[in-house]
């Protein structure tokens, strides 16, 4: 088992995966650290699929394009989830408020999945697994994947986790130095200062695409990112959430 320090600290993103299976008893580790997420309210407002199946896998593959989909031993849906709490709450003759109508249960929900998911993501990295957040589960065709996942009113896809046995060892990617990430007692006091200290970042990763091992690019963080923005603007998640019984009014 690796150290807390290498878990969080040596973490990358993995694609590329051996045919290995991950053993039950790592797998069961994985669903206990998932388990015992903090949430809010201790709600638990979500669940996980875990997806074995590789004709499913190869369908995601088929909507995303996202090899690792494929490839993974192992792939975790995390959703928000409010079906299960309404299900007992009409047993037991409670009345439900409309919760995921507001703003606060829609971010509640996205909050619980999404920290779950790095609980996950450090079992995972603790025991010698790759792993790799897929974003992209949850807009590229959102209502195709709650159909295939049976997604009942009441809850949606907010990531993919895949997980297998590395067959890569990704260079560690920069990520933003302390100035522009930690701020004392107030958001940032000299905004010029900031955005100084981005524009070095900006072109160490420039540097760092430019020169990491497994495949090169010349792409820059500030234009990529807006790049990955401008298409998403395309995406109709309202829509979709309204579908899903998350008419958000407030």
């Amino acid at each position: 088992m690796k150290s807390v320090e290498e878990s969080l600290l040596k973490r990358t993103s993995v694609r590329r995966y051996e045919r290995e299976a991950i053993p039950e008893e790592t797998m069961q580790f994985i669903f206990d650290a998932i388990r015992n997420t903090p949430t809010s309210y201790n709600g638990q407002q979500f669940s996980v699929i875990d997806i074995d199946d590789q004709a499913l896998k190869e369908e995601l593959y088929a909507l995303t394009n996202q090899k690792q989909l494929k490839t993974c031993n192992r792939l975790l849906i995390f959703c928000s989830d409010y079906n299960k709490i309404t299900r007992l709450a009409e047993k037991k003759g409670f009345d439900v408020p409309p919760f995921t109508n507001t703003m606060d249960g829609t971010i509640i929900g996205i909050i619980d999945a999404s920290l779950a998911m790095m609980s996950a993501v450090v079992a995972a990295q603790a025991a010698g697994l790759g792993s790799n957040c897929v974003g992209y589960l949850r807009t590229v065709d959102p209502a195709k994947v709650a159909e295939l996942l049976h997604l009942p009113k009441g809850v949606f896809v907010v990531c993919g986790l895949a997980l297998g046995v590395p067959r890569e060892q990704p260079d560690l990617k920069p990520k933003q130095p302390n100035e522009t990430v930690f701020f004392k007692n107030r958001y940032c006091a000299d905004e010029n200062q900031l955005v100084d200290d981005l524009e070095k970042y900006d072109e160490l990763i420039k540097h760092y695409n430019a020169t990491r091992a497994g495949g090169t690019s010349d792409n820059d963080w500030c234009d990529h990112i807006l790049g990955y923005y401008r298409h998403a603007m395309n995406y109709k998640i309202l829509e979709y959430l309204k579908n899903q019984g998350y008419d958000i009014s407030k």
